[in-house]
């Protein structure tokens, strides 16, 4: 067998699981979107502004440091791109030129985005009396609302940007989002996080509530000190191993209103969306929310979120040995999952070879998706690579009669035909048929060539 038709196998089979996946599932986009990391996100933004020596209003000690700490933290995170502003460099026109074109330019349709403010903010009120919650930049003035940046352009700009998730953390006392406060985003009940990755989301944490003063310790803020330690950990108050931004809220909230005795209230809201950000993704493949699922509709559901992302990992090149755990755990869940066992015999095949265990699954992905070619032709290379080359036939055959006009097949019949089985005709005419149908490999053209 030539590597080319392994290498065919492979392209094919991730690509048709993905279509499947997302046709039998409904899936979003997100879902079937090739490099995903994780199955999560592409890429993480984080865009840290602070601004603590002011060119017309008073300075904010600590500001900085603090900001530098944030960016660290992120850095920690696994973000992919930190990009920090200070002081001058948080000048209106470059915070406009931010949300206004690199960002939007940059951040792609499966990305997060994390922005953390700390300076001056504001409140005031709109022509019909609505509360409007404004951020100050370096150049700006406490009051002066035309060079600030005002929480309507965030939201324009949250509402246009292509993230899936974004998220603001202001240390500032402010409010202004014209939102009631969101219900917490319980994770009890949930199979995984990753059921929220597929909801767009908009979430904003504030250091505090409009008019209050920001506490601090030994000239530290106390917002800065338990989000920082929020984010390395301390907010994963179920001990999953996953940290979601409600999460965080949550865990901020009350312990600013606890260390500054009941001074300072951060508010946790939810701008858009249902979704949740992760910050940490936990272990994959030995979570489960909850007690394991009882009813059949429970455990199909299971069976999906680990099918899913053992594709997922396939796709992105990483860590077979947990896409076939996850695998193995989805038709524990399901035993009649088809498509399951499908990808479980190409991954025993191509990725991790077991060619008992390959075959195995590739009798039982026959059984249960007799109507999937792609059962069939893969049990049909199993048992080429066995040496069982007339079971070969039959199975390709099978895949065939499925479908057709199924190319990869005929040329795989006629590497079989001209190898395997020294059937000169019948290689001729498996090439031609995978020629007549769009291919183009060498060998095919060079034995319909050599024909007689």
């Amino acid at each position: 067998m030539l590597p080319y038709a392994h290498r065919q196998l492979r392209t094919f089979l991730l690509a048709f699981l993905v279509c499947s996946l997302a046709a039998t599932f409904c899936l979003s986009p997100a879902s079937a979107q090739l490099g995903k990391p994780e199955g999560l996100y592409y890429k993480s933004w984080a865009i840290v502004i602070g601004v603590e020596n002011y060119l017309l209003a008073p300075k904010i000690p600590g500001v900085i440091e603090d900001a530098k700490a944030v960016a660290q933290a992120f850095r920690q995170l696994g973000f992919d791109e930190v990009v920090e502003l200070y002081d001058k460099d948080a000048s209106a026109r470059r915070l406009q030129q931010m949300l206004s074109d690199y960002l939007p330019r940059k951040v792609g349709r499966y990305d997060r985005l994390v922005l953390y403010f700390a300076g001056h903010a504001g409140v005031m009120q709109d022509l019909d009396g609505m509360e409007l919650g404004y951020l100050v930049p370096w150049d700006a003035q406490v009051g002066n609302v035309s060079k600030s940046m005002t929480f309507e352009q965030l939201k324009e700009f949250s509402r246009r940007s292509a993230s899936k998730h974004t998220l603001f953390f202001l240390n500032a006392a402010v409010r202004g989002w014209e939102v009631s406060t969101a219900q917490p985003l319980s994770l009890e009940g949930r199979l995984a996080p990753e059921d929220e990755m597929e909801r767009r989301a908009v979430q904003v944490l504030t250091a505090g509530d409009k008019g209050e003063s920001l506490s601090q310790e030994n000239g530290k803020s106390f917002f800065v000190q338990v989000l920082l330690k929020g984010l390395s950990g301390a907010a994963d108050r179920n001990k999953n191993g996953w940290l979601m931004a409600s999460e965080v809220g949550d865990y901020v909230n009350q312990q600013v209103l606890e260390r500054s005795k009941g001074v300072q209230h951060p508010l946790f809201v939810q701008l858009e969306g249902e979704g949740d950000t992760v910050l940490i993704e936990g272990r994959k493949a030995a979570f489960i929310m909850g007690a394991e699922p009882q009813s059949p509709e429970e455990r199909r559901q299971a069976a999906k979120m680990q099918y899913e992302q053992a594709v997922a990992l396939l796709q992105t090149g990483k860590s077979p040995e947990e896409a076939l755990e996850r695998l193995d755990r989805a038709l524990e869940y399901d035993p009649a999952f088809g498509d399951a066992y499908v990808l479980k015999s190409y991954v025993r095949l191509d990725v991790l070879p077991n060619l008992e265990d390959a075959l195995s699954a590739a009798k039982l992905a026959v059984q249960h998706v007799p109507k999937n070619p792609d059962a069939h032709y893969t049990l049909g290379m199993i048992y080429e690579k066995r040496g069982q080359y007339v079971e070969a036939e039959r199975a390709m055959r099978e895949a065939l009669v499925v479908n057709p006009n199924y190319g990869d097949v005929y040329f795989s019949l006629g590497l079989l035909y001209a190898d395997a089985m020294k059937d000169q005709p019948k290689s001729v005419e498996a090439f031609t048929r995978y020629l007549k149908l769009g291919g183009n490999h060498a060998s095919a053209r060079v034995a319909v060539s050599q024909k007689p």
